[in-house]
């Protein structure tokens, strides 16, 4: 009996799933078009945002896959990579040695947090991702009492020239110039493009396909597996004996480390610390950067984290040109982009609800 040819997926579903990386392809181009952006100074651009930013939308997949949708929680991982981003600034260690300690001092703090987290996750049930907005908010306040009064007052500092004048609490921008590049120029490398040499971080590179591989090879594990059973049905995965309030902790850790370390990359590369705002728009712009792939609350792969981090900081790049040209203001540009960040997570969420509103009907 010969083999029954295989079903094709038809056009439609396809061009239906991929109608929002293909809008925002289309964006960058008109963009770049009407801003006369050449490739090559879009691809400058590109290679040091992609490395800024990679590690931290990468840092969401986990949660997805166990079920607990958008971790708006990774601004908490991201504030305690900029802690021990400040600490080993102050303690002087320089280069790749006070990059790597504050690696190491950032996972502990951001383990311990992602406890914490993953334990606020527990208690609202089905209600992850505006907790972790929420959570965020008040990690940002507690945060703030810290640097901004404890330090210097309550706990006791001698680097005087990084206090505010009344003695107490941090500056508002610290110079990372200690670690600045330190994971950049860990194999130099310079190209020139339209004239000026620009850095390409073969590095950074290096180390966001190593964290692409293990967020690959994790789902292949057996905790891998189980976190998927979670996401597609956690009553079934109880049944089924997995442990679902565990293994939700230890993917909001898993989560609240990548998120640290993805600041750390960021950081590194940038060279300078805004104190007090430099971790806030982290879960939107990386919320944001995953959903323009065409990712969804419930479904999101390692290629469509490279692809919409691609995406998204392309527009970042485009669209403040594109408006100075056309308008003559490129703030313009920027409240676009900023328009956009937001109206892909809201249409997500909307999305969301509408097809969990529909399951429960049709059942």
């Amino acid at each position: 009996m010969p083999p029954r040819p295989r079903a094709r997926v038809p056009l439609h579903p396809r061009l239906a799933h991929a109608a929002v990386p293909l809008l925002f392809v289309l964006l960058c181009v008109l963009g770049a078009i009407a801003g006369h952006i050449t490739p090559l100074f879009l691809i400058r651009e590109m290679l040091a945002r992609f490395a800024r930013n990679a590690v931290l939308v990468l840092s969401l997949l986990v949660p997805i896959l166990a079920g607990l949708g958008l971790n708006f929680g990774i601004v908490i991982g991201a504030m305690a990579g900029q802690a021990a981003a400040i600490v080993v600034t102050l303690w002087g260690v320089r280069g790749i040695a006070g990059f790597a300690l504050a690696w190491v001092l950032a996972a502990p703090i951001a383990v311990v947090l992602g406890i914490a987290t993953g334990w606020l996750f527990n208690r609202a049930r089905g209600r992850e991702m505006v907790s972790g907005l929420i959570a965020g908010f008040f990690a940002n306040g507690a945060y703030q009492l810290v640097f901004l009064f404890a330090v210097g007052s309550l706990i006791p500092f001698h680097a005087r020239e990084v206090l505010l004048p009344q003695g107490f609490g941090l500056r508002n921008t610290i110079d990372l110039d200690g670690i600045q590049y330190a994971v950049d120029d860990l194999i130099p490398l310079r190209v020139v493009l339209e004239g000026s040499p620009v850095r390409v971080p073969l590095a950074t590179f290096a180390i966001i396909g190593l964290f692409c591989a293990l967020n690959l090879f994790f789902q292949r594990t057996k905790l891998g597996q189980e976190l998927r059973a979670m996401g597609q049905d956690p009553h079934v995965a109880a049944i089924a004996g997995i442990p679902i309030e565990r293994n939700r902790v230890i993917a909001t850790v898993i989560s609240t480390v990548f998120a640290a370390w993805g600041q750390l990359f960021f950081l590194q590369n940038l060279g300078t610390l805004n104190t007090y705002s430099s971790h806030e728009q982290v879960g939107m712009f990386s919320i944001a950067a995953l959903l323009v792939s065409g990712a969804t609350v419930t479904r999101a792969t390692v290629g469509q984290a490279i692809l919409g981090t691609l995406l998204f900081h392309t527009l970042f790049v485009v669209s403040p040109i594109a408006g100075r040209v056309l308008l003559g203001d490129a703030q313009i540009g920027e409240f676009f982009r900023v328009f956009v960040a937001y109206a892909v997570i809201s249409v997500a969420l909307v999305l969301h609800a509408w097809q969990k509103g529909s399951r429960k009907s049709s059942s």
